[in-house]
């Protein structure tokens, strides 16, 4: 085997490839276009002499040769990461400041419990959050000022994606309103009028493209940028907006809010934390990332006790 084909990259599209089983999940862990990593993987089939990943009816399976490769790559890989690896984080003396790129809900949700942790831990920590924007204009000069992303599960490139929480969407309503519950049948929530939030970046309200898909289509009656903006109308309002649950949760006793279940269930929503590739190893970034990831598990955590 020529050695000289393989540079440390290809090696890291290898670990990905082998932990994945699949091009498209091996991608997005390691910020690469889907492209990418299938011209990775023809290369790495190439210098190795083996098809690594083949496909078994509707899913890719190991190879016998891959297989055997997956374990002794991450040590190896584990051993050269470790040799950048720079001094531990002292969270309690730093004056670090972390800039973070989430939507209205994440902070509504997501930084108040953070911030009550940074106090105790790291009081002279800062964090700067900048508004939401979605991948299309996501650039990598603004991406090089990034150090996490809060988003559902788009793919931000060069960045690693983690599951954050899970939520579901409820009908929001406030308190009062003419319809009531009755708002969870189909005929009523068909004749309301809705806030639809559109988010920087993207073209409609994700509930109005499921539901077209469908072939329903709801009555809109205002379009807003924020989750945030739709319920502070809804409150004020005969207007009824696809929220969260979680957020109307939030907000339901300042707001007098009401979550009526909709008579069409999209399912399980799915918040993700992504960090850029380049800060993988930086204990300051790894400090933060864990305790993003403890504030959303505890959000779940209520929702695993019921079950």
């Amino acid at each position: 085997m020529n050695l000289a084909a393989l540079d440390l990259n290809l090696l890291v599209a290898l670990d990905a490839l082998l932990r994945e089983a699949n091009v498209s999940r091996a991608a997005m862990r390691i910020g690469l276009s889907q492209p990418a990593a299938s011209h990775a993987l023809q290369r790495l089939r190439e210098v190795l002499g083996d098809p690594l990943l083949v496909r078994t009816g509707a899913r890719m399976e190991l190879t016998p040769r891959a297989q055997v490769l997956r374990g002794p790559l991450a040590q190896a890989l584990d051993q050269v990461r470790g040799l950048f690896i720079p001094d531990d984080f002292d969270a309690l003396s730093s004056e670090r400041q972390f800039r973070l790129m989430m939507p209205d809900l994440a902070v509504e949700l997501l930084v108040p419990p953070l911030m009550a942790k940074i106090a105790r831990l790291a009081p002279n920590v800062r964090l700067d959050v900048v508004p939401w924007r979605g991948p299309a204009i996501f650039t990598a000069e603004f991406a090089r000022t990034i150090d996490l992303v809060i988003s559902i599960g788009d793919a931000f490139k060069g960045f690693h994606r983690q599951l954050l929480y899970t939520d579901r969407d409820a009908l929001a309503a406030r308190r009062g309103h003419p319809a009531g519950t009755k708002l969870a049948r189909r005929e009523v929530f068909l004749k309301a009028r809705h806030v639809a939030v559109i988010i920087r970046g993207q073209n409609e309200d994700l509930i109005d493209g499921w539901l077209r898909a469908k072939g329903i289509e709801r009555r809109i009656a205002l379009v807003v940028p924020g989750y945030i903006e739709a319920l502070h109308i809804v409150a004020r309002t005969d207007l009824v907006a696809f929220v969260p649950r979680r957020l109307i949760a939030a907000l339901a006793k300042p707001l007098s809010l009401a979550a009526i279940a909709p008579p069409l269930d999209p399912g399980i929503d799915e918040q993700f934390m992504f960090h850029p590739t380049r800060a993988q190893f930086d204990p300051g970034s790894i400090w933060l990332r864990n305790l993003m990831l403890q504030t959303g598990r505890e959000l779940d955590r209520p929702k695993r006790k019921a079950a």
